[in-house]
């Protein structure tokens, strides 16, 4: 694995002879502080939601719909209601604000009424003495259906009969951008499908209702976004914002977003009714069915090019399915025809994008939610030309990367950092790995493991590139804003701030920021709950560029406070004034005393936004300076394919990515780790099966994730530090990159090794095995 940045910014596991490592300081920005939740998760004693308890607790389970589509008929709850120990029962009917909710769009109803649109569709929730009562009389809910036929395929919506009152597009981008209709020398086309990828939580939705004595209540539960869940929940049960409050609890990760908010809203309803704290726990069955998901996609692509390898043009049709409802699908398709044509440098580009309600599982908001499925694509077309020229993958690649001040075909200057070609060529010079030995010890390298059907002659080594661009924080002008507090008392400060800690590093990253500015080592974290000002969802990495920004601003006006009355003193300005490790001194050593004594006894604090320049929507040609910035990644993919059974095993990644500025190597290291893999399971096995609308195996045996005994040896060889102007420490998102760019890699060295086409993710065997082969 990686290890520790350089001054160039590479990262190896053994530094090289006369490689110097520097010295970290003992805390403050740059430095690998371990998380501070880090052993109670690895332990098994950090507490999440599913662990809550209240006195009086009743139990909730919800009844959803078996059918991906269906007339609901009649709903009798006669005979559940009279069960014993059975409290109440709520359906459609018992909703008292408003009956639709969802991220992006309103258009999901809390509790099915005329017509069920998804297989999982809440119907009726019950709260009961004891989770088997609740269960077995959420089962005794007699629903009457009239089956209609479900609409599956995304390409079929178009002429379908409408599935929502709202009809099935949910929204159509024409990008056009230069000559419509310039031509190159040279023509390639591809037609890639992305399949439907779950987050695979660790741990299932499940959260705790309590009702308050002022007639609202409080929730309980792992959201990402509360303020937002928060605001949907007062919307429903028809009560003022302040009347409900949303509690944070462990959230032990999150890739997407992380709690279905239907959960809190079933929850709040039946403590309401009841006036009873009020718990649910999903099973891993119903977390399949009712969270958001990866967008499956269909894309068309045609490359044209001159005869040298420059692009002169990209055509392409993007198809998402939505699932049964909106969500975020707008903002998902936005990215997704914004970076069509990759960090690649293209004069012309006709794209057409659209994203379609079908009767599927829903899709929202995954990591890299649009442009990884199109980095799919493009890349898949790069390869394709490098063919047709008879040039390497990577040299065309380079004959096209955009830099800082080129244009994205909305018509974007790239005004950040987008060192491309350096990111790519870092993984083209990195040191190839051995090829395995043809011995008995070391058959567990070949694809298949040990005892694996395959013969060694039959594998074939590919090596393959991927170039992937994700943007940062929300983007067509959304208001981004944070809001953080510090105090300092004594020796030890307080940050608090409404951003989730989802694995990300944001409590860390926090700790961090007011160590460096104020010299305080003990630094708290508060918990997180609306009370608070709001500080936006955890995605895009926001909460290290606005909320971290926040911080910071919040933690140099109380570092002027505590600096203002000595600098007074001594009759100079606090700029020639430093604290370290603690201590105060002037620039002349005149001055020399603790933060502590400086402080007397007082607390300081201070509050303060962070707001990054505004972004704008895109026009009706798919123009517009829609997002603040863009972050990018190269990965050189080597992969053993057995041609004749059409295993794969992935032997190495490679890493270079541009990350602005390294604030904690080790988490970064870890993060980049993390997002490698996720792609890799997007790659290789990752795909949430459906059957005519009907999900098939929603647990963890039938949807296969990458395991430690999957994931390949992953080397960053660089991590690029030209920082960001515009962003808080010049640091970049980390995570959702490198999702976004391993499975294009990963398809790319299959290709490679096969000479198939490779158009089809996650990769089926039978699209492994070599033209040869099947001939």
């Amino acid at each position: 694995m990686s290890g520790t940045s350089d001054g160039a910014g590479a990262v190896t596991a053994t530094p090289a002879a006369g490689v110097r490592i520097p010295e970290e300081p003992p805390h403050g920005l740059g430095v690998s502080l371990p998380s501070t939740d880090a052993a109670a998760k690895t332990e098994g004693t950090f507490p999440y939601a599913a662990d809550l308890w209240a006195e009086g607790l009743l139990w909730a389970a919800v009844l959803r719909s078996p059918h991906p589509r269906a007339r609901i008929l009649s709903i009798d709850t006669k005979h559940a209601v009279e069960m014993p120990g059975v409290r109440v029962i709520v359906t459609h009917e018992d909703v008292p604000g408003d009956a639709a909710h969802g991220r992006g769009t309103t258009d999901r109803p809390v509790f099915a009424k005329d017509e069920v649109r998804h297989h999982g569709e809440p119907i009726a929730a019950v709260a009961a003495d004891h989770p088997d009562t609740a269960r077995l009389a959420a089962a005794a809910i007699a629903v009457e259906y009239e089956v209609l036929d479900a609409v599956t395929d995304p390409q079929l919506a178009f002429e379908a009969e409408p599935l929502h009152p709202d009809g099935n597009l949910i929204r159509h981008i024409p990008l056009r951008f230069g000559d419509a209709d310039a031509m190159g020398e040279v023509m390639v086309e591809g037609l890639y499908r992305i399949g439907r990828q779950d987050p695979a939580p660790i741990g299932a939705e499940a959260g705790l209702a309590v009702p308050r004595p002022d007639g609202g209540v409080e929730i309980y539960t792992a959201s990402t976004d509360p303020h937002t869940d928060r605001d949907l929940a007062a919307a429903s049960f028809g009560l003022a914002p302040e009347q409900v409050k949303v509690v944070v609890t462990g959230v032990p990760g999150a890739t997407a977003d992380r709690e279905d908010p239907g959960v809190s809203l079933a929850l709040g309803l039946l403590a309401l009714r009841t006036g009873c704290p009020v718990k649910l726990a999903a099973t891993r069955e119903e977390s399949f069915l009712t969270h958001a998901h990866r967008h499956p996609t269909l894309l068309r692509y045609r490359h044209h090019a001159d005869a040298d390898g420059k692009l002169v043009k990209v055509e392409a049709q993007i198809l998402m399915d939505a699932g049964a409802y909106a969500d975020t699908s707008a903002d998902a398709l936005a990215a997704a025809v914004s970076f069509s044509c990759g960090p690649y440098v293209v004069p012309h580009a006709v794209v057409d994008g659209w994203a379609v309600r079908t009767n599927n599982p829903p899709s929202g908001h995954v990591r890299g939610e649009g442009a990884m499925q199109v980095c799919a694509a493009y890349e898949g077309q790069m390869d394709k030309l490098a063919a047709r020229l008879g040039l390497e993958p990577d040299e065309i690649r380079l004959r096209n990367v955009m830099a800082t001040g080129d244009l994205l075909p909305t018509g974007q200057t790239v005004t950040c950092p987008a060192p491309v070609a350096e990111l790519l060529r870092a993984v083209k010079e990195a040191p190839l790995p051995e090829l395995p030995k043809d011995a008995p010890e070391a058959e567990w390298l070949l694809p298949g493991g040990p005892e694996g059907a395959g013969e060694p002659g039959a594998v074939r080594r590919g090596v393959g590139y991927g170039l992937g661009m994700v943007h940062m924080l929300g983007a067509e002008g959304t208001d981004e804003v944070s809001t953080a507090t510090v105090k300092v008392s004594g020796s030890v400060a307080t940050v608090i701030c409404a951003a989730v800690e989802t694995g990300s590093g944001f409590s860390t990253l926090a700790r961090q920021i007011v160590q460096e500015t104020l010299g305080v080592q003990e630094v708290h974290i508060a918990p997180v709950d609306t009370d608070q000002p709001p500080a936006g969802p955890a995605c895009h990495g926001r909460h290290t560029w606005v909320s971290g920004g926040a911080v910071e601003r919040a933690a140099k006006m109380v570092r002027t406070q505590l600096l203002q009355p000595l600098a007074h003193k001594f009759g100079m300005s606090t700029e020639l004034l430093q604290i370290n490790d603690g201590k105060i001194t002037s620039y002349d050593g005149v001055l020399s005393t603790t933060v502590a004594e400086a402080l007397d006894g007082k607390e300081l604090w201070a509050t303060a936004q962070c707001r990054p320049h505004p972004s704008e929507p895109l026009d009706e040609s798919g123009q517009g300076d829609a997002f603040v910035g863009i972050a990018f990644c190269a990965i050189r993919c080597v992969a053993d394919v057995d041609i004749e059974l059409g295993t794969i095993r992935v032997v190495e990644m490679t890493v270079a990515q541009d990350v602005g500025r390294v604030l904690n190597p080790r988490q970064l290291r870890a993060r980049i780790e993390a997002g490698v893999t996720q792609g890799l399971g997007a790659a290789l096995m990752e795909n949430l099966r459906t059957a005519r609308g009907q999900v098939r195996h929603p647990d963890l045996t039938g949807y296969a994730l990458p395991t430690a005994l999957d994931a390949p040896d992953i080397r960053i060889v660089k991590l690029v530090e030209e920082r960001d102007v515009v962003a808080p420490f010049g640091a970049k998102p980390a995570s959702a990159v490198p999702v976004v760019t391993s499975p294009a890699a990963v398809a790319s060295a299959v290709r490679a090794a096969t000479g198939r086409p490779i158009g089809r993710l996650p990769i089926r065997p039978q699209a492994a095995v070599a033209q040869t082969v099947q001939q």
